[in-house]
């Protein structure tokens, strides 16, 4: 079996997650392909396709949201995604249990003695006037029949697991402060949700699967869990075995791929990229040696804006006053420095809407 080493999966990641060459394709088309991209941060997508798209247009992404094609909700990992209305409606049941088991991993004991699918229906009778509501609203409309949970437990339970909502804009368009305002997706799309599978075929996990590997393969089953959170895909992958085609990684692990997909020759340059807070380029794997150094692991989780220089996640990144600031992990080249320079100051003009191209990068030339 071929092995790839790791320079071979970084640049099939880079290829995939359209940061080899910037990609000519709609913001919806790149969003869709993606699978989604994580949006907690609600600015932090924008930049995620600043530096995916050729002449991304932020008023583009905007105008997505207000018309709903796409949307802002809580799936993959159970963190907020923004995701194509489609994918929305055809991903989010089979996503309910790990997002209901996820929500009591976490607030353990506060639902014992709590009938959860009864708070389900309590929930949706809330939203179903299609009114957007905040958490608080939820919250304080259902205390009063479901008591036993804290405040916070009952608001995350009902709006991240059991009631499938979106995040309604003014949250999450460019440029526009606003807080998280509830509406049932299903109002807001005019289309309920698809239900979960309900045979062993299990159709929507074999697409989740194929369309993992076509954004983030060549990739193991522990990648693809780590990615979307779900625990029950081995037979989703294994009714889609005899279609890819395995690799083994240096550890040894095995790792699928689509036969078509690209896999560039590792010595293809890479350009240097300037990444979001929380991108899926590297937490969309359990084993993330590809693109970052296990030393630097923590910054993925962290919140840490990140640069890839030849790849590889080599400094961190931060807006201040109009200046893209720069502060590397190790020694730069001159030409690395140089190359990073030129790019911020890129992404400094998308941030200042043309009026800043300042760069700062801390540390001496290697």
């Amino acid at each position: 079996m071929t092995v790839l080493d790791t320079r071979a999966l970084n640049r099939a990641t880079l290829a995939r997650q359209l940061l080899l060459d910037r990609a000519a394709l709609p913001v919806p088309v790149a969003v869709g392909h993606l699978c989604g991209l994580q949006a907690q941060e609600p600015q932090e997508p924008y930049v995620g396709l600043w530096a995916r798209l050729r002449e991304f247009e932020p008023a583009a992404l905007s105008g997505l949201l207000t018309g709903r094609d796409v949307v802002r909700m809580h799936l993959m990992r159970r963190t907020v995604h923004l995701v194509t209305a489609d994918d929305a409606v055809a991903w989010r049941g089979r996503h309910d249990a790990m997002l209901r088991q996820r929500v009591l991993g976490v607030y353990r004991n506060e639902f014992d003695g709590t009938d959860l699918d009864e708070l389900a229906l309590a929930g949706r009778a809330l939203l179903a006037d299609g009114e957007a509501r905040t958490p608080a609203e939820v919250v304080d409309a259902l205390t009063g029949r479901h008591a036993a949970p804290g405040r916070r437990a009952l608001g995350e339970m009902v709006l991240a697991a059991l009631v499938p909502v979106v995040q309604a804009p003014p949250r999450g368009l460019w440029r526009t402060k606003g807080g998280v305002r509830n509406v049932l997706l299903s109002s807001w799309l005019g289309r309920d949700v698809d239900p979960a599978p309900a045979d062993a075929s299990d159709p929507v996990g074999q697409t989740l699967v194929r369309r993992y590997l076509a954004a983030f393969g060549p990739a193991a089953s522990a990648d693809l869990r780590a990615w979307c959170g779900l625990a029950g895909l081995p037979a989703a992958v294994s009714a889609l075995r005899e279609e890819l085609v395995s690799f083994r990684d240096g550890r040894g692990r095995e790792l699928l791929d689509l036969p078509d997909a690209p896999r560039p020759d590792p010595g293809t340059p890479a350009p240097v990229r300037f990444l979001p807070a929380f991108d899926n380029a590297i937490l969309g794997y359990h084993d993330r040696g590809r693109i970052i150094d296990d030393a630097h692991r923590g910054l993925s989780v962290a919140g840490e804006r990140v640069v890839l220089v030849d790849g590889r996640v080599s400094a961190t990144w931060s807006a201040d006053d109009g200046t893209v600031v720069v502060t590397p992990l190790h020694g730069l080249s001159r030409a690395d420095r140089e190359a990073v320079a030129e790019e911020g100051a890129g992404l400094a003009a998308f941030l200042s809407d043309g009026g800043s191209s300042r760069v700062r990068i801390a540390g001496p030339p290697r």
